[in-house]
C-alpha cells in the first residue's frame, strides 16, 4: 500500500467494515447521504456516495458484499479513528484540509 501512496497523501483508518451488511442498510436514517463502502467477493473495496433516493439501488449494488459500513460525506461529521499525511520528499509536511 505505501508504493501507492504519494507527498501529501492523506490516509484515514475508519472502524472495519460490518459483516452484516443488511443490518447496516437497515440501520440507515430516512434521510441521509452517504458514502457507503463495501468489499466484494474477491476482496476489492468498493465506495459510492448515495442519498435515500437511491436506496433501491445501494442494496441491489451491495447484494452479494462480504461486508460493508456506511460513512458521512460531509467534512465535519467525518471522524476516522486516526489520520496521517504522507510528507514530501524533503521531510516536510505541507499538507493542508
Amino acid at each position: 500500500m505505501r508504493a501507492g501512496l504519494g507527498p501529501r497523501a492523506r490516509l484515514g483508518v475508519w472502524l472495519d467494515l460490518q459483516p452484516d451488511v443488511g443490518a447496516g442498510l437497515a440501520a440507515l436514517p430516512s434521510e441521509w447521504q452517504i458514502e457507503f463502502v463495501w468489499e466484494t467477493k474477491d476482496g476489492t473495496i468498493r465506495s459510492v456516495v448515495v442519498d435515500e433516493t437511491e436506496y433501491q439501488e445501494l442494496a441491489a449494488l451491495v447484494a452479494d458484499a462480504r461486508a460493508a459500513r456506511a460513512l458521512p460525506v460531509y467534512a465535519d461529521e467525518r471522524r476516522p479513528l486516526f489520520e496521517a499525511v504522507l510528507p514530501d520528499s524533503d521531510g516536510v509536511l505541507r499538507a493542508r484540509w
